[in-house]
């Protein structure tokens, strides 16, 4: 896998890629829970939802919203077998490996970690 800091640079060029930002519910979730919690349940979403060899629904198994992790998959294209082949080369078909599913949740708490030490959108213009 390439470094973060080239993966973000690409991924911030991406205009589908860079509108992904979390909301104040997703920031105090974050708070609350924890970054160990948050990865855990990165981790949990990536074994069930992505690891398999196939997945019936691929391409729809991950919700726009509704959790902080689901909005980082998006923005970080680990959301779908076809985004992972096309951003990070991992083909469809085989098992994720546990290094492979490490490394996308390291890519996922990355993307979170760099939203909880900015700004919210939000709070800026309320200020």
């Amino acid at each position: 896998m390439e470094s973060m800091e080239v993966l973000f640079q690409r991924l911030g060029r991406s205009q589908f890629r860079s509108r992904f930002h979390l909301g104040v519910k997703e920031r105090e979730y974050c708070l609350k829970k924890g970054p160990e919690v948050v990865c855990q349940h990165a981790a949990d979403f990536i074994a069930k939802r992505l690891a398999p060899a196939s997945i019936p629904n691929d391409g729809k198994q991950t919700p726009l919203r509704g959790h902080p992790v689901f909005i980082a998959q998006h923005a970080t294209a680990t959301c779908c077998r076809g985004c992972l082949a096309r951003w990070y080369g991992i083909p469809a078909g085989i098992p994720l490996t546990e290094k492979q599913q490490h490394d996308i949740v390291g890519v996922i708490y990355y993307w979170l970690h760099l939203q909880m030490i900015q700004e919210p959108d939000n709070l800026k213009k309320t200020q």
